[in-house]
């Protein structure tokens, strides 16, 4: 599949991969991986990026740029997403299968990663949390812009108090069969409405439209209905390793509130930022924030793998 052109130029133009793969999951499909950064130095240490509903790899453009300096890079299409096929099993059991599928294909036996989900990405990290896999792997996580469970009823695209009527219409809207169409400047207006703050720079929203249009309207319908029904609470109660938890303000498909449970009820919570007056975008919205924030767990819970360490260990060097 050829390489998609969301944005042809700026900070958020998706980089060119140092390498491509395919991992395959568990019930046969196939995951387009990137790596960015440098691929063959064991002194990178690894950042795995798992995006959201109706985005892809170049969702992560700005946090690629700037970690694949000094940091091996991993991000990957989720199924039916970017350039992986979709498929007809849509789950958070497929999620979970997926992000093992790239762990395994990625990162060395043993080697530990920072693990950065946004959104759908989150929740995939959620739903992994009990996996061997996962487990084997992951140092620390990121939480941006996600929820655990009753994700429709608490959102807010509805200007209307909470009930069932809010979360009858907001079912209806987020689930649309509808084509997104071409990105017009009602399009781009509707997007930031619902996903972005209300100071969104221009380019910010346009990066983001070309990437959440370009996602085919029935990949979007089947994993509508995934989170519609979702509930992962469990999976947040599993989550052993540190997390940190980010959230805008103006989010209005998983508000602050859904932030404040997962800080609440995770085993390990290492800090909630909540970020004044931004959507549900964050990666695209404060770049430099969440970067700096999977440096951070990187320097505080993770290091490279060296696969020679565990060899001085049992000579006593």
């Amino acid at each position: 599949m050829s390489r998609p052109t969301y944005v042809s130029s700026g900070p958020y133009a998706p980089p060119a991969p140092a390498r491509e793969l395919t991992a395959v999951s568990a019930d046969g499909a196939r995951l387009h991986v990137e790596v960015h950064g440098p691929v063959d130095d064991p002194g990178a240490p690894a950042v795995v990026l798992a995006h959201g509903w109706t985005c892809s790899t170049a969702f992560w453009a700005a946090q690629i740029r700037d970690l694949a300096a000094d940091h091996r890079v991993i991000a990957y299409d989720q199924r039916g997403h970017g350039r992986s096929p979709a498929s007809r099993a849509c789950s958070t059991d497929a999620l979970a299968d997926d992000l093992e599928a790239v762990l395994a294909a990625t990162l060395a036996p043993g080697e530990k990663a920072v693990i950065a989900g946004h959104s759908m990405g989150g929740m995939t990290v959620m739903a992994a949390a009990a996996r061997p896999g996962f487990q084997e792997h992951a140092a620390a996580v990121l939480l941006c812009s996600t929820g655990s469970s009753r994700l429709v009823a608490e959102s807010t695209v509805v200007p209307m108090r909470p009930g069932r009527l809010r979360t009858w219409l907001t079912r209806h809207i987020l689930g649309s069969r509808a084509p997104l169409g071409p990105v017009t400047p009602l399009a781009l207006r509707m997007l930031k409405y619902a996903t972005m703050g209300p100071g969104s720079a221009p380019h910010m929203v346009e990066a983001c439209a070309r990437i959440v249009h370009a996602c085919p309207r029935r990949v979007r319908h089947a994993w509508s209905r995934v989170l519609n029904l979702l509930d992962l609470d469990h999976g947040v109660r599993r989550l052993g390793v540190p997390a940190a938890v980010v959230v805008g303000t103006a989010d209005r498909l998983t508000p602050p509130v859904q932030a404040r449970a997962l800080a609440a009820a995770l085993p390990d919570c290492v800090g909630l930022t909540e970020l004044p007056g931004l959507g549900h975008m964050t990666p695209v919205e404060a770049p430099e924030l969440v970067t700096g924030r999977i440096r951070e767990l990187v320097g505080t819970y993770a290091r490279a793998h060296d696969s020679s360490d565990e060899a001085r260990i049992k000579e006593g060097a």
